[in-house]
């Protein structure tokens, strides 16, 4: 595979520090020396990499000189790019954009950074977020596309083009109906797809013909190809009629877009006779076009994992019963939250309660109406008969809407759940647990409700995305690699319950439908271990935060244990011995190391056959752990 990078430049006539076009030099932008090398080419004008992995640094950056960067690159064969922020203090890197698309020529990546608002001082490389912004002044068209018709297509415009522009050497986009063939002819010119959600103002000029035989519209288009229109300029928009032949007419369209998107610009002709359109100055600002818009509703005002009471919830008194915030103590018999295995809950129709009853109802705060919402929580359901639980919309008037029903048995683990759902009118969500009757009930539990704004199969891959450092299996190993030099065994991905019975799991800890690691003790010997080990972590000055979930249930359970490994040197960070539980169990310790070093997961199979270990949802992160203070492992 070969990869080429052409040019890092800063978007404005003043080329900032980390600017570089390599014609002579890299401009301070240096290999990293724990991996393969970069160098320049003999004639200069780029930079090439080929072969194996190769990680190219910028100089050290400030988080207020960069707004705009272009990257310039080509990518041969297999090869696969990324741009990576490298911040002090951080373990790993933070992914920031990627592509894996061959190209027989140079492709440019236009990006801005005015929403990245947890940019850090220091960092190495930048952050990015696909940016609508363009002047079509240079000719990659900031990443633009033109969607081929066969007839009607946008062009690049200037010089000749009899259209008045800002500058008399200015260049613009435009498309106009002289081939066009059947009533409805449509030219439509892409954005780039953002990398975040967007919100703020998008502002462009325009040009029409005095025909009017045309229709102009921008849309947004979302990962799925569905459509939202933003703006449509109308045959008896008044802007049109007061403006002047040729001039050009400013817009400015509050754009809300709770996941990423392109922004297309589309024009419509009916006949040849359709005139034309142009298209110039494109911009984007996270502020508001308008100080009367309304701003972007917080659905965090809905999310509750019911550690420290009901949050906003409210409770129906009206009902029969009520829901109950519980703590169970886990052990070998009964599961606890799913927060932490240790923490509360909601539980309702529980038999060992006083106030057991047909109907119970949790009610959220209101939410705004005309929004799309991503709910996500966690239930589960047991007795015999079984329960049911049902979420409603409830809205003015008394009317409500079922908008998702469970009533199948949960096998006593914790199941995620994914409701993607539309406000017409402002409403309140209420979590409705039933049973057949009075004195037949099983019992419903509920726990780690989130909200965010906009479709859950279209925020789940952005939300979920994991970070550097984190691991929850379900799409791979995240970089961990079985250490098999002093033992034979070795961890294995799975779902579902392990193969022997009364040891092991019944489902994973992220969505009780999905993968985790665990040992099969089976073919293992008594003292026999397996290690899994993580890929190399840098070194900090500061403290790191290493939390996971484990799960050591069986008669038989031997010991888990996390290691440090700095260059063969071990030190041991946690372990446990034993039968815990037969739930989820989060664990969370601090250590510090000044050096490269690598976590090892090793669990050693006990007396028996009954003596399974499974881990999930590994989170290694920089900064001490939340909560109270834990105690400091040093790694010298």
């Amino acid at each position: 595979m070969y990869i080429y990078i052409i040019s890092a430049v800063r978007a404005h006539s003043r080329l900032l520090p980390g600017s570089c076009n390599f014609e002579s030099n890299t401009c301070g932008y240096t290999s990293d020396a724990d991996f393969s090398i970069w160098t320049l080419n003999r004639d200069g004008t780029f930079i090439p990499y080929c072969i194996s992995m190769g990680v190219l640094l910028s100089p050290s950056l400030e988080h207020d000189e960069w707004s705009c960067v272009r990257l310039v690159y080509q990518i041969a064969g297999s090869g696969h790019l990324e741009v990576l922020r490298r911040s002090e203090g951080r373990s790993f890197d933070t992914p920031l954009w990627s592509s894996r698309t061959p190209s027989d020529s140079w492709v440019i990546a236009s990006v801005d950074l005015h929403n990245a608002s947890d940019f850090c001082p220091n960092c190495r490389f930048i952050s990015v977020l696909l940016s609508p912004e363009c002047d079509f002044e240079e000719p990659h068209l900031c990443g633009y596309n033109n969607q081929w018709n066969v007839n009607v297509n946008w062009y690049v415009g200037g010089g000749g083009l009899q259209l008045v522009c800002s500058s008399s050497s200015g260049h613009f986009m435009y498309v106009d109906s002289s081939y066009a063939k059947t009533f409805t002819e449509v030219a439509k010119l892409v954005s780039p797809m953002a990398t975040t959600p967007m919100s703020g103002c998008l502002s462009f000029q325009y040009q029409r013909s005095e025909e009017r035989g045309n229709m102009f519209t921008v849309f947004t288009r979302d990962r799925l190809g569905q459509y939202q229109e933003l703006w449509k300029a109308e045959p008896d928009n008044r802007v049109d009629f007061i403006s002047p032949p040729g001039e050009w007419i400013p817009v400015q369209v509050d754009l809300k877009a709770p996941h990423p998107v392109q922004v297309v610009f589309e024009v419509g002709f009916n006949s040849p006779r359709g005139g034309h359109v142009a298209l110039d100055d494109i911009s984007f600002s996270p502020e508001f076009c308008n100080k009367d818009t309304e701003p972007t509703f917080d659905p965090s005002v809905a999310n509750c994992d019911f550690e420290s009471g009901l949050c906003l919830y409210t409770q129906d008194r009206s009902a029969a019963s009520s829901w109950r915030r519980v703590s169970v103590k886990p052990n070998i018999f009964r599961n606890g939250d799913h927060t932490t295995g240790a923490g509360s809950f909601l539980l309702a129709h529980s038999r060992l309660g006083p106030r057991s009853g047909y109907v119970s109802s949790v009610i959220s705060p209101i939410l705004p109406g005309n929004t799309r919402f991503c709910l996500r929580f966690y239930f589960s359901l047991r007795g015999d008969p079984t329960p049911a639980l049902v979420v409603y919309l409830l809205q003015q008037g008394g009317r409500q809407e079922n908008i998702w029903t469970q009533a199948e048995k949960s096998r006593g683990i914790w199941i995620s759940a994914d409701v993607s759902f539309q406000t017409s009118q402002p409403a309140k969500m209420a979590f409705v647990s039933t049973c057949r009757s009075f004195w037949d009930c099983g019992s419903v539990a509920l726990d780690d409700v989130s909200l965010n704004l906009g479709d859950c199969e279209l925020t789940a891959g952005f939300l979920s995305a994991p970070l550097p450092g984190h691991c929850d299996f379900e799409a791979g190993l995240c970089g961990y690699s079985q250490d098999k030099h002093r033992d034979a065994a070795a961890w294995h991905q799975r779902r579902g319950p392990t193969p022997t019975s009364y040891t092991g799991p019944r489902g994973d800890h992220t969505t009780g439908l999905g993968y985790y690691m665990y040992i099969e003790a089976s073919p293992m010997l008594p003292g026999q271990s397996a290690r899994l080990r993580s890929r190399p972590v840098r070194g900090t000055r500061g403290p790191q935060c290493l939390r996971f979930f484990y799960h050591m249930y069986g008669s038989g359970t031997g010991k888990l244990r996390v290691l440090a490994d700095k260059d063969g040197e071990e030190v041991l960070l946690w372990q446990r011995s034993g039968e815990q539980s037969i739930a989820w169990l989060r664990a969370q310790l601090e250590y510090q190391s000044q050096s490269h070093h690598q976590i090892v997961f090793e669990a050693t199979r006990g007396s028996s056959v009954r003596s399974d270990i499974a881990i999930d949802d590994i989170m290694l992160d920089s900064g001490p752990c939340p909560g109270d203070p834990l105690p400091l492992n040093y790694i010298k």
